[in-house]
């Protein structure tokens, strides 16, 4: 087997990602020496998510996959074992994991930061990086878990139109709630309505976001499920009905900001409201993914669900696709190939 290609942290962003953030890299033509509990994998096809950018920066307490300067970037791909030192993951074994943004990684899958999902028989790689993705079981146990809907209530989706935000939308709806979704821009807000089936979209750039959900939810908002934080966090928790529940997964609106995230909340609301706020991570779910699978999957052949996924090729184009997100240029979920 001969060289690999990486993308590696070529300096710590200034503010706004850029692509000349990265370098791509050459190893040797050589394999490397797996060690007991390694395995080498393929990277088949990577999924581009905003939360990769959070660790584009000087490690802290609270970026748990720092990239030092220099090295590999990393998020979640579809892989599949080349060769291997672990028992339980026999060459052409193919999963979803923590991987390097190269052709080919070495993987230690009992030390993962995040759990190693096994990709059952007859799934190929876009429907396990598309419909059945991370993404989709993020929404699934987010909202279901975390947010617990119940049929008539009124659920606020911020990041509407992303990959997680519109399948939120949509096994809202499946639930029987009243979904409003907030996004930015025209184009994004009809994809709301027509792909996640809101019942309402609001342009938090045109629209004053706390005025429309006063308008929208004149009962107050049940559940908010929440991937940007900042002004639209701030906004929902001024509409929240008693007993209301914040489903914390994401604060894209802070992660090209190189700080960390200041929320300025109003507690006191917090506490007269009654109101949850609770965070999750999916891996937090893995012993569950099969289950989770297999309803996302029926809904999916029911033409209840509907992922969008934007497709790209290419190794070289894993920057591009990551600064894409950041500026609103991508439609739906960002895949990237690796042939």
């Amino acid at each position: 087997m001969t060289g690999s290609r990486r993308w590696t942290l070529a300096r710590y962003p200034a503010g706004k990602l850029a692509e000349s953030d990265f370098a791509l890299l050459a190893d040797g033509g050589e394999p490397p020496a797996l060690q007991p509990g390694e395995v080498q994998v393929r990277n088949r096809m990577f999924a581009v998510a905003p939360t990769i950018r959070n660790w584009l920066r000087p490690a802290s307490g609270w970026h748990r996959a720092a990239v030092p300067l220099g090295g590999a970037i990393r998020g979640m791909a579809a892989c599949e074992v080349v060769a291997s030192a672990d028992p339980g993951f026999a060459v052409g074994t193919r999963m979803i994991a923590m991987s390097e943004w190269a052709d080919r990684s070495v993987i230690r899958p009992a030390q993962a930061p995040v759990p190693v999902f096994q990709m059952p028989e007859g799934m190929d790689f876009a429907e396990a990086m598309g419909p059945l993705s991370l993404n989709s079981l993020t929404a699934y146990f987010g909202l279901l878990e975390v947010g617990r809907p119940r049929a008539g209530e009124t659920v606020v989706v911020s990041g509407a139109a992303g990959s997680v935000g519109s399948v939120v939308c949509q096994i809202a709806r499946i639930t029987g709630c009243r979904v409003i979704g907030i996004a930015g821009g025209a184009e994004k807000c009809a994809r709301v309505l027509a792909v996640g089936k809101a019942d309402a979209a609001i342009d938090y750039r045109a629209d004053d976001v706390g005025q429309r959900l006063r308008e929208l939810c004149p009962g107050g908002i049940d559940i908010f499920f929440d991937n940007v934080g900042g002004d639209q966090l701030r906004a929902a928790l001024g509409c929240m009905a008693p007993h209301g529940r914040i489903v914390a997964c994401g604060q894209i609106s802070t992660y090209d900001r190189g700080e960390a995230a200041e929320t300025g909340l109003d507690m006191m609301k917090v506490v007269y409201g009654r109101i949850r706020i609770e965070g999750f991570v999916v891996g937090d779910y893995v012993g569950r993914a099969e289950e989770a699978r297999k309803v996302l999957a029926a809904w999916v052949r029911s033409g209840d669900l509907e992922v969008s996924v934007d497709l790209r090729s290419g190794l070289e184009a894993l920057p591009r696709a990551l600064v894409d997100l950041f500026s609103g240029a991508n439609r739906g979920t960002v895949l990237v190939v690796n042939d």
